[in-house]
């Protein structure tokens, strides 16, 4: 017989909220303690355990080990695909959008996906990217850096001819979980998004997977792509329906605190 992935397993791991609300916490790359992880999902930290224990076991995450501390992580960029995958397509329920916390609306706002740029401006940043004809939207959930794109992002210091494309491609499309759409990520999307904190164009916060734009940087976004800060910033009304699934939850209850 021939063998086959087993997806149940896996998807038994991440089904369970504690351990979804962890893995959650960890999408931004950073290795956290287990202390932080149990904070994050509401649990003691001798469940914790046991449900990093389990995670650990089933190659969802890896772990580090400093002095006395021990250090998760996501076992790698294909486990957070697969949960941003999962939180775009999960079962929702239809509610009505409730006030979310300051740290909640940041990370809706811009935060980092693993290693790239997430979150409203990531999606209006790959708008600005497509509306300008840098990239292409190809059928196999990739982007196509066309001759325009490669000319922008060499203007902005982007060499892309010398990033090493993945398995999946230079420029993936990742379906952002807030947002429902499309943002740019893979390896062009990583080295995009690293130019834009070393240019000073977005800094990233020390004990969050928010991203805060800096002045130069809302000058920069409307200089090349039209994004205005007024419009960008403009809150969802609390009275309009919203989709609330795991990802959703999951933004809502964040509280990370720690090292990265």
């Amino acid at each position: 017989m021939g063998s086959q992935p087993n997806i149940a397993s896996a998807a038994a791991l991440i089904a369970d909220p504690a351990r979804a609300m962890m893995l959650v916490a960890l999408l931004d790359g950073r290795a956290r303690p287990a202390g932080e992880l149990a904070y994050c999902a509401g649990v003691t930290a001798q469940t914790a355990s046991s449900h990093l224990g389990k995670l650990l076991a089933g190659g969802l995450l890896a772990v580090e080990t400093e002095g006395r501390h021990r250090y998760y992580r996501l076992a790698g960029p294909h486990v957070a695909l697969a949960l941003e995958n999962l939180a775009s397509i999960g079962p929702v329920e239809i509610v009505r959008r409730k006030a979310l916390t300051r740290e909640a609306q940041k990370l809706q706002f811009a935060r980092c996906c693993y290693d790239h740029l997430a979150g409203r401006l990531g999606v209006a940043v790959t708008k600005g990217l497509l509306d300008k004809g840098c990239l292409l939207a190809t059928d196999n959930k990739r982007f196509e850096v066309t001759s325009v794109g490669a000319e922008w992002f060499a203007g902005i210091g982007l060499d892309v001819a010398k990033i090493k494309p993945a398995r999946a491609g230079l420029a993936r499309q990742c379906l952002d979980w807030t947002e429902r759409q499309h943002h740019l990520a893979g390896p062009l999307g990583v080295q995009f998004t690293h130019l834009l904190c070393t240019e000073g164009w977005i800094r990233r916060e020390k004990a969050s997977r928010s991203v805060e734009v800096t002045p130069k940087g809302w000058r920069n976004f409307k200089e090349h792509f039209g994004i205005e800060e007024r419009v960008l910033m403009e809150p969802v009304p609390l009275d309009a329906p919203a989709q609330r699934s795991l990802a959703s939850q999951s933004l809502e209850n964040n509280r990370s605190h720690g090292p990265r």
